[in-house]
């Protein structure tokens, strides 16, 4: 980061690898930052944890439940603007029975988008 260290954090965003903090600002607003914060970790505790939990949906044949839940975690997807996952969120449902390989990257995904969450939550 060098000498313009603090100048890149208050005028520049963070370059994030699949969020983009400029979508989660256009979604919830930069006014009211406790909201934000509350919004962001609700996706956290709710659509991060199911989408982690769909290993064990396909070891049980459930292809229900991972439609629903990647249906339910789009929109999410958008607000912190994770495009490409929400893409193969998209892939998921439109072809579920062949999905398994998505989900492995999707697994991957999430890994970042959690750490890039907390790196996000962790400015407030």
């Amino acid at each position: 980061m060098g000498i313009y260290s603090s100048f890149q954090i208050h005028f520049t965003p963070i370059m994030y690898q699949l969020i983009s903090e400029q979508s989660i600002y256009q979604y919830f607003g930069d006014d009211d930052p406790e909201m934000v914060q509350e919004m962001i970790q609700i996706i956290l505790e709710t659509n991060i944890n199911d989408l982690k939990e769909l290993g064990s949906f396909y070891e049980s044949g459930d292809y229900a439940t991972i439609k629903k839940r990647c249906h339910k975690a789009k929109p999410s997807m958008s607000y912190i603007g994770a495009v490409k996952t929400r893409k193969i969120l998209e892939e998921i449902e439109s072809n579920l029975e062949n999905s398994q390989a998505l989900n492995e990257n999707l697994q991957s995904q999430l890994s970042i988008i959690e750490s890039e969450l907390k790196t996000f939550l962790s400015k407030f």
